[in-house]
């Protein structure tokens, strides 16, 4: 673009208004306007950033006609400057707020096609007449990549020795291009026009209103996918039969609760997307894995950690956290992949992070290599938007809707059969729809209210897989050792007494169990016993649960976190506050009137997302029922005590199913924990409520976690 403008005839009339002699300013003024607002409640997106590029561009093109314009008497000239001089103003503070606009001041910035034609629309609206060279503006060539992996990531790149073996054992991975052919695509009507600040302020205007989700099939009469003992709720299945009658990319921005992973695994199924990867944050990936065993137990997941030595290279489903995808890009790309899943989506939304350029690299890597081109992309949030409208960018590129630059070839056609463009104000709700009908789908619990339970518990596994994880579950390997070589001792001593091979004396069992668990009481907190090692996991998962408490916070609003210990509760209330979450807590050596003003900050003040509950001081007589969403970040050793946490907020005056994620520290006892504690509920149930549910033990959660550990170590029941 040239530095500046060539002369231009302008449309006068007769009146001697100040804005007839120079109509584009006051289209700078307000345009400088709404790039100021963006700036000031976070980072800019790329249309803004444009935006201000080319307003940049035009006051010096247009200061620079004001003094050449002989027409123009001194006092109106001056009064022009005057006014440039404060859009000036305006863009100079807009860059001091973000240093990063400063580069895009230079003189040649504003030479994408985007911004000539953003530059070219202002033009005409203020009246001008524009030569036909720069009525037409075509696009710019298509950057080729030359790799799929970035340099940086390149460096870290490994293949895993048993991928090696997959890969030879799949000789039809060529890139099927069919879908490509067929000649250059037709000219369409909007092919010259902006059209990505028009996508975006239809959905921050929420043009047309309604709810942003796409026409969905009815419910199927049959059920033919729950496998046995599950069930597939009406909201889930409405979605998979849209996937059964053929759509392939999704923006799934259920709020959480509503199982979106369950759909996610089961689309998989109906579409046949295998290989499937799914990038999803390290705190959901070992429930990633249990929600494929559980829904489709025909195929296999594999969880991919650190350099992925141990994955099942044959595995339908790949499972891998965002913070690794960079070592794995290369392999995963030569495997045939024909689905891909991006957990927490609204995680790729900033375009300049390697995360973010790892997952749409592999995007488009899938999309040239499945056959007709068309694979399953789905991407999961229930926060498409943190901060502005242009979060979108990312997923949409992700699920090939748009390049950044403008719409992808379907929405474009969708757009260009509405007959409008973005002159006409009836464009706006046609676009939001257009864009809608490419695959957004949003439920809120209260709208799928009938399909839920009134409460649900749902368990989280985590893998602790760092040094402070590893060393629990060596102590924990060492517990079992010990309790077994005692059962060992008194067997050797008494005899066997006619146990058939394998087989193991509960009687001793329990014993060897009581006299560890008295053991372990009489320590108290010091040594390496059975209280010492659940304080420990509940200090390993502390930042888990806290980062997952936070990601659940962006997507509901207010959420309720339970810990146990006070340590626990210092490291969540560390990272609310380091990712920007302003939370209260309610802790045992509060003063009565601490805690009451912690709880009506919570319940009534907006801006305070999250409540840090210790498990005993807050247990009982609080009302957070303005919350539908509850963290237990460690367990209790009482069913009794993890119900009436969760009560807190399960109580009358709530009216939204409520939903309590437990945090569960994979292959530890912590997992032995949850379910004696599952047990002890059924129990409750069976005495008080009259249920048909097994009859449990007795003993109390300490003592059968105990058994349960000597148990594995003697490798029975």
């Amino acid at each position: 673009m040239p530095t500046t403008a060539p002369a231009r005839q302008r449309k006068k009339s007769s009146s001697s208004r100040r804005d007839d002699e120079a109509p584009l300013i006051p289209i700078l003024a307000r345009k400088v306007r709404e790039v100021e607002a963006k700036a000031q409640r976070g980072k800019l997106g790329p249309t803004n950033r444009t935006k201000f590029q080319v307003i940049a561009f035009l006051v010096r093109e247009e200061r620079a006609r004001v003094k050449a314009d002989g027409d123009v008497t001194d006092a109106a000239r001056a009064e022009l400057l005057k006014r440039l001089d404060g859009v000036a103003t305006i863009l100079a503070k807009t860059a001091a707020r973000d240093t990063s606009l400063i580069q895009l001041l230079e003189v040649d910035q504003a030479t994408s096609p985007v911004a000539r034609r953003m530059r070219r629309d202002w033009l005409l609206e203020s009246g001008a007449e524009l030569p036909p060279e720069e009525l037409v503006i075509a696009d710019a060539k298509p950057i080729v990549q030359a790799t799929l992996v970035p340099p940086v990531a390149l460096e870290r790149g490994v293949v895993p020795p048993r991928v090696e073996a997959r890969i030879e054992s799949n000789p039809f991975l060529a890139p099927d291009l069919t879908h490509r052919t067929g000649g250059p695509t037709p000219r369409r009507r909007l092919d010259g026009w902006e059209l990505m600040g028009p996508l975006y302020k239809a959905f921050e205007q929420g043009a047309g209103g309604g709810a942003a989700t796409m026409d969905l099939p009815e419910v199927p009469e049959f059920d033919r996918l729950s496998p046995k003992g599950l069930e597939v709720m009406a909201h889930q299945s409405r979605f998979l039969e849209a996937v059964r009658a053929g759509h392939r990319t999704f923006l799934l921005a259920d709020e959480p609760g509503l199982g979106k992973t369950a759909e996610s695994v089961l689309a998989a199924s109906v579409a046949d997307a295998y290989p499937l990867v799914a990038v999803v944050p390290n705190v959901v990936k070992m429930n990633w894995a249990r929600e494929v065993e559980r829904w489709t137990p025909h195929r296999r997941a594999t969880v991919i950690n650190g350099d992925g030595r141990d994955i099942d290279a044959f595995a339908d489903v790949f499972i891998v956290n965002y913070e690794i995808l960079d070592r794995h890009l290369g392999w995963l790309a030569k495997v045939g992949l024909r689905g891909m899943v991006v957990d927490e989506a609204h995680f790729i939304k900033n375009l300049s992070s390697q995360r973010s350029q790892n997952v749409l690299a592999l995007a488009s890597r899938i999309r040239e290599t499945t056959p007709g081109g068309d694979p399953l992309l789905l991407a999961l949030t229930g926060t498409p938007l943190i901060n502005d409208v242009e979060d979108f960018d990312a997923i949409w590129r992700f699920l090939g809707w748009t390049t950044g630059d403008k719409p992808g070839p379907e929405l474009m056609q969708k757009l260009d059969g509405t007959g409008l463009t973005p002159a006409d104000k009836s464009f706006y709700p046609e676009a939001r729809e257009a864009v809608i009908s490419m695959g957004i789908v949003r439920r809120r619990k209260k709208d799928v209210a009938k399909d839920l339970p009134d409460k649900l518990v749902a368990d989280l596994p985590v893998q602790l897989d760092d040094e402070f994880g590893r060393g629990i579950c060596e102590a924990e390997r060492e517990l079992g050792a010990r309790l077994a070589a005692r059962y060992r001792r008194i067997i050797d001593a008494r005899g066997d007494r006619g146990l058939a091979a394998g087989e193991v004396d509960e009687d001793i069992v329990r014993l060897v169990a009581q006299g560890e668990l008295d053991e372990s009481k009489a320590a108290g907190a010091e040594g390496d016993n059975v209280f010492t090692m659940v304080r420990r996991i509940g200090q390993a998962k502390a930042s888990l649960a806290a980062d997952y408490a936070a990601q659940l916070q962006r997507s509901v609003g207010k959420v309720v976190f339970f810990a146990k210990h006070i340590d626990v509760m210092d490291q969540a209330e560390a990272h609310f506050a380091a990712v920007g979450i302003k939370a209260v807590s309610i802790r045992g050596e509060q003063t009565g009137t601490a805690r009451q003003e912690a709880i009506d900050a919570f319940n009534n003040d907006p801006e305070v997302g999250i409540i840090v509950c210790s498990l005993t001081a807050a247990g009982v007589g609080v009302n957070l029922q303005v919350a539908s969403n509850v963290v237990l970040a460690e367990l209790s050793w009482t069913a009794a005590e993890q119900t009436q946490a969760i009560d807190r907020v399960h109580r009358i005056g709530q009216d939204e199913p409520v939903t309590a994620w437990r945090i569960i520290a994979a292959h530890t006892i912590d997992t032995k924990i949850a379910e004696l504690i599952d047990q002890k509920q059924g129990l409750a149930a069976r005495a008080l409520d009259g249920e048909a549910v097994d009859a449990t033990s007795s003993d109390s959660v300490q003592l059968a976690a105990l058994m349960g550990v000597l148990r594995d170590a003697l490798g029975g029941r």
